[in-house]
Order: C-alpha cells, then structure tokens, then sequence
C-alpha cells in the first residue's frame, strides 16, 4: 500500500509506477489541460492518465513541459482507441500519440477497450513497442477475466495494469482476484461513479468521523485495496483535496462497510458490449 502521493506500485516487469495520479477524459484540450496538469504537478502528483480518445494530448505534453518538472520524474500513461486497433494501425497511433505529446517515450500503452477480433493483434503491436523501447509498460483497459484469459493464451508479455471503472458500486471482486493471481495490477477509472457517490449516506458518515469528503474516503478505499487510483478534475482545490488522503485511514469494519456497498453497477460501458 502507499503512503505517499509519491510512492510506487512495482510492476509484474520491474517498472514501478505512482500509485496516485491525474486522469484527464473528457477535459478540453488547450489551456484547460495545460493547467491542470501543470498544477497537479506543482502540488506533487507524478502521474498523468491520457488518451488519443481524449483529443487532449498534446494539451498534456505541453502542461508536462510547463511544469518544469523533469520528464523522468513523471509517469505518463495513454491508450489506442478502438478504430485504431491492429497490429499496423496500433504502431501508428503510438507514433502519433508520441508526437502529439511532444515526447520520445510512453511510461504505459494502454488497449483502451477489448475490440473483439483485433485486440490480439493490436496486443502483438503493443508487445513490439515494448521490446523497442517506445513504451516503459504495456497493458490494458476494460478487459474481463475472459479478455484477460484469451490475452495470457499465446502473449509474450503479460500486461501490468488492467485499468478498468471500479469504486464503491462497482468492486469487481472476481476480476481483482483474477489479476492479483497473475501480478497484473488494477487500476481505478471513475473511482467516484461520475459523481454519483457523493450523496451515499455510509460514505458521507465515514467522512464525517476523520473530517473528510466523501471522494476522500473513496480514494482512500481505493489505496487500502492496492488499486491504483486517477481522479480527475481541473479546479486547483479539488485536484489539491483529492491528494489529500494519505493522513487517514480506514479501519477493517470500514473497509468492510464499503465493500459491502457493491451493486454491480457501472456509471460507463460494459466491456462486453465492445464485443
């Protein structure tokens, strides 16, 4: 577990990753992004979550820049969309994401989603980044156990993250299980359901104990469970709140009481539904 906004998560390929981060979807390329990247550096996060879908990486690479914190301090994730999926297709869009971002390397390539007939390939793409240095790590996103299980069949390279939507409604018990056994590392997307969680009366009394919000409480669920974890936001005083989790901690009944929340139920897509 981590104890610090600082601290890493050591891969299954010996690249260790900051377990806390910046996720940056649906925030508008252009000065937005620049600035909240720059500030979420300024106040010590060292991981920045992007995507070609997102439309705002070269936004991230110029906030990166701006920041003045050096490249190798920081840990930049991004992700190829579905319709640039396959083996060729997938070593362009890397270029291009590379480009975009104004920088030589990736420190994680993500699959963003299981597109049924060509996430293989484009995992084979993904595994000849690796091996050519383009990108630190490779992985996935939103992948199931039975993804996962056609994936580890034939690869060469097991993924290190699984980044998939996971918080209080939605705790994927199996799929953690799943990825734990094969020293693949679960990340959170949504981890506040959109917002949805806000209003949850057992998250808002559990806040209330240790004078915390409702998102810290969820974040801090988040590290107790070894999830990996990229709230988003772009206002200075949520980005700065939403690090603000590392002088608490939950007891064993509380973390129970959370877990214990679970209905199955997403705020995004069903993976499956790519198929």
């Amino acid at each position: 577990m981590i104890n610090h906004i600082q601290d890493r998560v050591m891969l299954n390929n010996g690249i260790e990753m900051p377990g806390f981060g910046l996720g940056v979807y649906k925030v508008e390329d252009g000065e937005t992004v620049i600035n909240a990247v720059k500030l979420a550096l300024e106040h010590g996060y060292r991981s920045i979550d992007t995507a070609s879908f997102y439309n705002n990486e070269a936004g991230v690479g110029k906030g990166i820049k701006k920041s003045g914190v050096p490249r190798k301090d920081i840990f930049v994730t991004s992700k190829v969309w579905n319709d640039q999926q396959g083996y060729d297709s997938t070593l362009q869009a890397c270029e291009e994401t590379l480009k975009k971002l104004d920088m030589d390397y990736l420190d994680l390539y993500l699959i963003h989603w299981p597109v049924k007939g060509l996430y293989k390939e484009t995992w084979r793409a993904m595994e000849k980044l690796y091996k050519n240095g383009r990108v630190r790590a490779i992985g996935v996103s939103n992948f199931h156990i039975h993804h996962l299980q056609n994936l580890l069949n034939d690869c060469e390279v097991t993924p290190v993250i699984n980044q998939v939507e996971y918080h209080p409604h939605l705790t994927q018990v199996n799929l953690k299980t799943f990825c734990e056994e094969h020293k693949i590392v679960l990340e959170a997307w949504s981890p506040l359901k959109r917002g949805k969680l806000l209003s949850e009366t057992t998250l808002k009394h559990i806040g209330g104990k240790y004078e915390k919000t409702v998102a810290q409480v969820i974040l801090r669920w988040d590290i107790q469970n070894n999830v990996i974890t990229i709230p988003k936001s772009v206002h200075e005083h949520r980005i700065k709140e939403n690090a603000d989790v590392f002088n608490f901690s939950l007891t064993e009944e509380e973390m129970q009481e959370i877990n214990s929340l679970n209905r199955d139920e997403r705020a995004g897509t069903n993976p499956d539904s790519f198929d």
